[in-house]
């Protein structure tokens, strides 16, 4: 005859359970550890401007140039919007080209520092030796690979500094005018500074 199975008794089943809650397990289950996987997203191709590439040849090919932004007006805008002191004829003649300068200083390629000592000392011999009409260039800007980058920068740092550093107490008494040259003296990449009287000269 079986013997019956016997059961725990509600008070067993409760002290059964209080003892399982002080048990600390010898091999635990390792539980795998769910990490949900993104979905996947389309990657989508944007065009460029200016990183187009156009062949020039069998075999060989050239980059479009990068496109560039000024931060600022261009400065020769704004010297042609301001009233002229000179003579009227005299600087009419002058903007178109017609007056040849007594003397240049050409800044293409110089650093910002080398630049504006250049310039001072120019301007200030000029003014010495009584010349009136003087030719600095200081070139548009061309991008370089170097200046390329995702923040817009200045496009010709000389050209826009060059109003700046002569309209400063030291050389304003020595300016009479600032205009942009003409096109036969370097257009947009260079200026006319109209020198005032040296009476000592």
């Amino acid at each position: 005859m079986a013997a019956k199975k016997r059961g725990l008794s509600e008070d067993d089943r409760q002290v059964w359970e209080q003892v399982k809650k002080t048990l600390i397990a010898k091999h635990p289950q390792k539980v795998p550890k769910f990490v949900a996987k993104p979905a996947a997203v389309p990657e989508v191709t944007v065009p460029r401007p200016g990183n187009r590439r156009t062949l020039t040849g069998i075999g060989r090919a050239a980059a479009e140039p990068l496109t560039r932004f000024d931060l600022a007006p261009d400065p020769m805008d704004r010297l042609l919007s301001q009233p002229h002191v000179m003579d009227k004829r005299t600087h009419t003649r002058m903007r178109k080209g017609k007056l040849r300068p007594e003397a240049r200083l050409d800044l293409h390629g110089m650093f910002a520092q080398t630049a504006h000592q250049a310039l001072i000392g120019f301007i200030r011999h000029s003014h010495g030796q009584g010349r009136r009409l003087v030719l600095v260039i200081t070139g548009k800007g061309n991008t370089t690979a170097q200046e390329a980058g995702i923040m817009p920068t200045r496009n010709g740092v000389l050209r826009h500094a060059l109003p700046q550093w002569l309209a400063t107490p030291a050389m304003r008494p020595l300016i009479l005018q600032i205009t942009p040259a003409h096109a036969r003296h370097g257009g947009g990449g260079a200026y006319y500074i109209y020198l005032k009287r040296n009476s000592r000269a």
